[in-house]
C-alpha cells in the first residue's frame, strides 16, 4: 500500500483517537487487521471470517488509510514481567509470577489483578504508557504526527436540567423504562470490562448484529380469524 509522499523532515497530521489505536496496537490476533484512516483518525478492523473479503482488499489498497502494526505477544509478555517487578507485596508479585508460566498468561495474568484494584489500575497506567510509546514510534517512523481530535461539547447539568424535569414530569412511565434501561447498559459495561480481550471482538460483533437486525412484522393472524369470528356471528344472526 502507497501513503501519500512527505519530503524528509516534514511530518503529516492526523487526528488521533487514542484508545481505538491503543486497542488495535495490543489487539495481535492473527485474524485481526486493523488500519488507520489518515483523514479522520478512526480505527478500521477486519476479521476475517466476518468481514467481505473484497471489502478487507479494498482497504488494503487504499493510500488513505496505514496498517497498523500491533505489538508483539513477545513484547507484551516483557511488560508484564517488568510490571510484576515493580509490585511491591510478596503475596500478589508470587501470584503474578506463577500466571504469567504457561498458556493463557494474558489472561491469568489480568484475572489475578481482578482481586487487586489498586493494581490493576497500575497496571492499566503502566500498560497505556508503553503502548503510548510504541504508538509514537510507529507513527514517526511513517511520517505521521498526532493531532489531538475536539472534543465533543456536552452541554451541563444546568443546561439540561429544567428540560429533563419536564419530561419526567409529562411522561413518568417512560422515566421508569429509562431508569431500568439505565441499569441494564450499566450492567452491560459491567461485563464488558471482565471480558478477556481476545473476546471484546466477538462481544462487538454480536452487538452490532443485533443493532442491525430488523424486528419482523407482527402477525395477523388473530385479527384476521377475529373479524371471520365476527362475520360468522353475523351471518348466524
Amino acid at each position: 500500500m502507497t501513503v501519500e509522499s512527505i519530503s524528509p523532515g516534514s511530518y503529516r497530521e492526523v487526528p488521533i483517537a487514542w484508545e481505538a489505536l491503543e486497542d488495535a496496537f495490543e489487539n495481535n490476533a492473527p485474524e485481526v487487521h486493523s488500519y488507520l484512516n489518515l483523514e479522520s483518525g478512526d480505527v478500521v478492523r477486519i476479521v476475517d471470517g466476518i468481514a467481505e473479503p473484497a471489502t478487507h482488499a479494498r482497504i488494503a489498497s487504499d493510500a488513505g488509510y496505514m496498517r497498523i502494526d500491533p505489538v508483539s505477544s513477545r513484547e507484551q509478555y516483557r511488560w508484564m514481567e517488568r510490571f510484576i517487578a515493580t509490585v511491591e507485596e510478596p503475596e500478589l508479585r508470587q501470584k503474578l509470577v506463577a500466571s504469567i508460566d504457561g498458556k493463557g498468561a494474558f489472561r491469568r495474568f489480568k484475572d489475578v489483578l481482578m482481586s487487586y484494584p489498586v493494581d490493576r489500575e497500575r497496571w492499566f497506567a503502566f500498560r497505556s504508557e508503553r503502548l503510548r510509546i510504541a504508538i509514537e514510534a510507529w507513527l514517526e517512523a511513517h511520517g505521521l504526527k498526532a493531532q489531538e481530535r475536539k472534543d465533543w461539547q456536552v452541554p451541563t447539568a444546568d443546561q439540561v436540567k429544567e428540560a429533563v424535569e419536564r419530561q419526567e414530569r409529562a411522561q413518568p412511565a417512560r422515566r421508569t423504562r429509562a431508569a431500568a434501561a439505565e441499569t441494564t447498559r450499566t450492567r452491560l459495561r459491567e461485563l464488558v470490562d471482565l471480558l478477556p480481550v481476545r473476546e471484546l471482538e466477538i462481544a462487538l460483533e454480536f452487538l452490532e448484529f443485533l443493532r442491525e437486525r430488523r424486528p419482523l412484522p407482527r402477525p395477523r393472524v388473530r385479527a384476521m380469524d377475529k373479524a371471520g369470528d365476527e362475520a360468522s356471528k353475523d351471518g348466524e344472526e
